[in-house]
């Protein structure tokens, strides 16, 4: 029997008028919120109605690469996966396309998190077998 293919996130967007620079290509700082919105998938795993007054993340770190320039008019797809587990942290990665052509790629550090406490906490059972089921090797993205 074949191991079931992970499966990838993806998210949609039509990039609007203001999401553009003097440049006329969009702004460099759209994509780390592009890459965030596109996170809910994963932070819907630990609060699945992503009420603020529940929420068990915190944001460690954060990288993008921009590979491509990007324009207004063409829609956007993102695509979020899951690359790295650890007992409390994990690694969101993610690769934006806009018309078949990758236009960034970022890495998120997440940690599961109780804030009444202030510090990390291991990722319960359930919720890492739900993130295991979206790990992906990172080569997906450019292949």
């Amino acid at each position: 029997m074949a191991d079931k293919e992970p499966a990838m996130f993806t998210r949609s967007l039509n990039p609007t008028f203001s999401d553009t620079d003097a440049l006329g290509h969009i702004n460099n700082t759209r994509i780390p919120v592009w890459f965030e919105f596109a996170r809910n998938d994963v932070c819907q795993l630990f609060t699945p109605d992503l009420d603020p007054r529940k929420w068990v993340l915190i944001l460690a770190r954060i990288e993008v690469d921009y590979r491509a320039e990007l324009y207004f008019n063409a829609p956007i797809e993102i695509r979020t996966g899951v690359s790295r587990i650890g007992s409390s942290s994990f690694t969101v990665s993610q690769a934006l396309y806009q018309n078949g052509t990758l236009g960034a790629v970022g890495k998120t550090v997440m940690i599961h998190y109780d804030h009444q406490v202030k510090r990390a906490k291991p990722i319960p059972d359930g919720v890492r077998s739900e993130l295991e089921s979206h790990l992906i090797d990172t080569a997906a993205f450019v292949s």
